[in-house]
């Protein structure tokens, strides 16, 4: 089945596509067994919070100080609007009318940063976004469940295709109320890359943090800590 959908349904995907090549790390590999996130979502704490705007969330950012050394901040990429194509998965395929209306992620209070380490083989982008629990966690539940729902596809965006083999991963042990996490292999040709991504919501934010596992692993909980220490 082909389905067309639009970039913005897939931002997670279309943005790890244009990540370098890196080697293999194994480093967020060691437990690649399937888990169910929590789906609870504490009513009182939804009547209580409060959405943050997108300064909030800007500064709640890590940046190159809390990083440390070896880190560049990366430029942030011009917004693409071009169509994506998925092959091969009836997963992503049923959220073809979400996508279609720019449905999933499509949140106005949102912050983002990139970065490179080293010699720029590595790279690792922290997304924070805030809106209602229930809004939050509908919305990054249905991607990677349609994401983790194939472990092998396609996506060809400007008429490159790529194959992508997605698996999930076990909920991280670093707090919040919802977690979820995934390993991406991109291949295009002779080249591979894998991307860890890891997704915590706490209450009214959503925190993602993708790039090279070992960097995902290294600063996952230093990122939650400082996006929830205003909470």
């Amino acid at each position: 089945m082909r389905v067309r959908v639009a970039s913005s349904a897939l931002g997670i995907t279309t943005a790890l596509l244009t990540l370098p090549a890196c080697s293999t790390d194994t480093t967020g590999d060691e437990h690649q067994t399937s888990s169910a996130a929590p789906t609870g979502i504490p009513s009182a704490r939804v009547q209580e919070a409060a959405v943050l705007s997108s300064a909030a969330l800007e500064s709640r950012l890590l940046n190159q100080s809390d990083l440390g050394s070896g880190y560049l901040t990366k430029p942030g990429r011009p917004a693409q609007h071009n169509d994506v194509t998925v092959l091969g998965c009836p997963a992503l395929s049923e959220l073809g009318g979400d996508a279609a209306t720019g449905g999933t992620l499509d949140f106005p209070r949102k912050a983002k940063a990139d970065f490179t380490y080293g010699n720029s083989s590595s790279e690792f982008s922290e997304e924070l976004y805030s809106d209602s629990a229930k809004k939050l966690s509908d919305s990054i539940g249905r991607i990677f469940d349609a994401m983790t729902g194939c472990p092998a596809y396609q996506v060809v965006s400007s008429g490159a295709p790529v194959n992508v083999a997605s698996q999930k991963l076990p909920a991280p042990h670093t707090g919040g109320d919802q977690q979820w996490s995934q390993v991406l292999t991109f291949t295009a040709g002779e080249r591979s890359t894998v991307v860890k991504q890891t997704a915590i919501r706490d209450g009214n934010l959503l925190l993602i943090v993708s790039g090279s596992p070992a960097l995902v692993d290294r600063h996952l909980g230093k990122a939650l800590a400082k996006a929830t220490a205003a909470s």
